[in-house]
């Protein structure tokens, strides 16, 4: 095997390989890095997790030029997903450390403003998402006639009929003196032909064929009905661990879905799709490799050279809709040498997706056994949910339902009125006592009773009239005594 300073790079360019980390270069990168640097047209195909991006950039940067205040790109590399975009661009942020070279990565889902601003000032070397680049484009604000390299990155999905529009425009800005340079896990020979003049006479370097996956991933399905599949979700997380997993969902709705049931069931999960804003992505990738989130439920847009150091395993919750992209999820573990396993749920209605993923990539993919799963059980519950959601749904039980409710609010109002009635009568029973008891008091109008001040006063004595019996207490035996001596005289 050859050593980086074997494969022609400068000095500068060999500085950068040791910043990177790269003891030895990969077989991608032993083939690709000599003929970029003879500025050939090329294709090539190597297997997830083997260096491709740096297979492209080394070499580029290493002969791109530099360009003046307002001019640029020099260099185009185009993209199907953001977080691919921002990942190449570190790489190349990286080697530029050393070549000096500007870099600028522009993606969906971030303001214009300071894109344009950049790209006014000049860059040398542009990475971009295929959106966001037409975007720029149409406000004249990107240039791309001084490309000197184009690179498609993932070219089999650059090449689809999905971004194909977008890559026609972007490719006839293009002059058809560069050169073009494509990479992906999984390229067809006949991508040559069917580019037409995207290429000029293409060197191929093949080190993965199509379909083939790394030999440090196992592979598994489990069949299951579909409405059961949560449940399994939970089972497989709680036997095989709940750290650095990648579920993969088919829809945006579905991974949304599936993030909040594990929420509920207390795992630290976060969700990634297109309907999520980049620093959304950002901040949840960010989150995944420092530990902090567990469980990341993505659509294809994370299928694609992501590179998450340390993924233990990788759910298929759903297959996906192309085989080849079965390559691509699988392929976000057992990267560099390192073990992994992904685990497929098979519903009924994806068999016929399975014999293609097994077609594709030459072999029987074994079944895995979870003893912890009971699978009648789960059934059974989820039978017991969707019969409660049918009935939810059910336009006569709905109406039923309704119809209770407003019986029951009836009755409540009946109760509250009657509550309403009785506390009314309470008070005035209440006051016809209060007024009765205030007329035993004094028979006298109020106007004849005398007021608290003249009650107040003391009471002035009245003369006694003649022939009158004083009443006073003892006169009475006195005044006895005093007649009953004058009878004796």
């Amino acid at each position: 095997m050859l050593q980086f300073n074997e494969l022609g790079l400068s000095d500068q360019a060999l500085q950068a390989v040791a910043r990177l980390g790269y003891e030895a270069p990969t077989p991608i990168q032993e083939q690709a890095i000599p003929l970029a640097l003879e500025g050939r047209d090329l294709i090539a195909a190597a297997k997830t997790g083997t260096g491709k991006t740096a297979a492209f950039s080394l070499p580029s940067l290493d002969r791109l030029g530099h360009a003046k205040g307002g001019q640029g790109p020099l260099m185009l590399v185009v993209t199907p997903t953001r977080e691919l975009a921002q990942q190449i661009g570190e790489v190349c942020e990286s080697i530029a450390t050393s070549t000096h070279h500007r870099i600028l990565t522009v993606v969906g889902g971030l303001s214009y403003g300071p894109q344009i601003n950049r790209l006014k000032r000049g860059v040398d070397v542009l990475i971009a998402t295929p959106g966001r680049l037409v975007d720029l484009m149409e406000q004249k604000a990107a240039r791309l006639a001084d490309v000197e390299v184009l690179v498609l990155d993932e070219a089999d999905r650059m090449l689809d009929m999905g971004f194909w529009p977008a890559m026609k425009k972007i490719v006839g800005a293009t002059p058809a003196s560069r050169q073009t340079l494509l990479f992906s896990a999984t390229i067809d020979r006949s991508v040559q032909n069917s580019v037409g003049t995207l290429l000029s006479d293409p060197a191929v370097v093949e080190i993965a064929h199509k379909g083939e996956t790394a030999d440090t991933v196992e592979q598994f399905i489990i069949r299951t009905p579909q409405t059961v599949k949560p449940a399994l979700l939970k089972a497989v997380l709680a036997e095989k661990g709940a750290e650095r997993v990648i579920v993969f969902a088919r829809t945006r709705s579905r991974a949304d879905a599936t993030c909040r049931r594990l929420k509920r069931a207390g795992y630290a999960a976060e969700a990634i799709h297109s309907d999520r804003s980049q620093n959304q992505r950002r901040r949840a990738l960010d989150n995944f490799a420092a530990g902090k989130t567990g469980v990341i439920v993505a659509t294809d847009v994370l299928a694609r050279g992501i590179d998450v150091e340390e993924v233990d395993y990788v759910v298929n919750y759903d297959l996906p809709t192309q085989p080849e992209d079965y390559v691509h999820r699988i392929g976000r573990t057992g990267r560099a040498g390192a073990a992994g396993f992904a685990v497929s749920f098979v519903s009924p209605e994806t068999e016929d997706a399975l014999r293609d993923i097994e077609k594709l990539i030459k072999r029987t993919i074994p079944e895995m056994e979870l003893p912890s799963f009971d699978a009648k059980a789960a059934a059974e519950e989820a039978a017991s949910k969707s019969q409660r959601a049918d009935a939810r749904r059910d336009p006569d039980i709905r109406q039923a339902v309704k119809e209770q409710a407003a019986r029951e609010r009836k009755k409540a109002k009946a109760r509250g009125k009657a509550q309403s009635a009785e506390d009314e009568s309470g008070r005035n029973a209440r006051k016809r006592r209060s007024k009765k008891k205030a007329g035993t008091q004094g028979d006298q109008p109020a106007r004849q009773r005398p007021s608290r001040k003249q009650a107040a006063q003391p009471t002035a004595k009245k003369p006694r009239q003649a022939g009158s019996a004083d009443m006073r207490p003892g006169r009475a035996h006195r005044a006895s005594l005093a007649r009953e001596r004058g009878k004796r005289r």
